[in-house]
């Protein structure tokens, strides 16, 4: 059977309802500190992205995915989105995905990456049929970027500061670029976080619309105890709608977002 991509509940709204998502957990580990971001694991009492209550093996994936299409046959997608950075955990994250091409060649296969170490898997993830990526772009300015991320690791070096966003910004560009070339839908995530880049989200549009991107996702920040955005607060639901107004000037605007944990299902 072949995969019908209309059937991405997350990239087309109607869908919805119809069609369902599985996300596995199995990248534990993360190659960047976002400032708002806590990751915690065995946690039930929250929903959202980088939550988790297991971790799993590419083997217990498989496993997992076959329980639990008994209870939801509805699943149409697979996707990979942490609780770390899924090419931080490039084999796992591979091998998951080859295993289930394999085994249910029909499903639609997606990630969810902060982008510095997906370039150098574009080629292998459009050889297994990934279709959807979504990349998370905060920002695409450098005096922007800094005041988001603490620091980026590549391989065994490791970037603090604005050399850290440098490096970041620089290998989101080149990976948003590469996807497109394979003619992957490329989705980007936005977390709208007052006084740090809520003025910047439609400069970020414009630059993704270059780019050729699909879809464009504005999602409020969500304080997390911890970190060092702790204690701005989430903007309001008319802030961020009015900023998906001005975005959309550039780009579809993705409204029915779940902020889902990285083991939804």
């Amino acid at each position: 059977m072949a995969m019908d991509l209309s059937k991405h509940p997350c990239f087309n709204k109607d869908a919805k309802g119809s069609c369902a998502r599985i996300h596995l957990p199995v990248a534990p580990k993360c190659n960047i500190q976002c400032n708002y971001c806590n990751r915690k694991y065995d946690c039930v009492n929250e929903s959202r992205p980088g939550v988790t209550s297991n971790v799993l093996s590419p083997a217990q994936a498989i496993l997992y995915m076959e329980e639990v299409l008994k209870v939801e046959p509805r699943i149409t997608v697979v996707g990979i989105a942490g609780p770390g950075d899924p090419m931080a955990n490039a084999k796992q994250t591979l091998e998951t995905m080859r295993r289930i091409r394999a085994r249910w060649p029909e499903m639609i296969l997606c990630l969810s990456s902060n982008g510095l170490e997906l370039p150098e898997h574009v080629d292998e993830l459009a050889e297994i049929g990934v279709s959807h990526v979504t990349v998370t772009v905060n920002a695409i300015d450098l005096d922007v970027a800094e005041k988001v991320y603490s620091w980026a690791r590549v391989g065994k070096v490791l970037y603090r500061g604005r050399e850290a966003a440098r490096i970041l910004l620089e290998r989101q560009a080149e990976a948003i670029d590469r996807l497109k070339a394979k003619d992957i839908v490329v989705k980007i995530n936005t977390i709208v976080i007052p006084g740090i880049n809520d003025h910047h989200i439609e400069d970020i549009a414009k630059a993704m619309k270059a780019k050729g991107v699909d879809l464009l996702n504005c999602i409020a920040l969500i304080p997390n105890a911890d970190t060092t955005f702790a204690d701005i607060p989430e903007p309001s639901k008319e802030k961020v709608e009015a900023i998906r107004a001005i975005a959309e000037k550039y780009l579809p605007q993705m409204r029915h977002c779940q902020r889902c944990r990285a083991d939804a299902v």
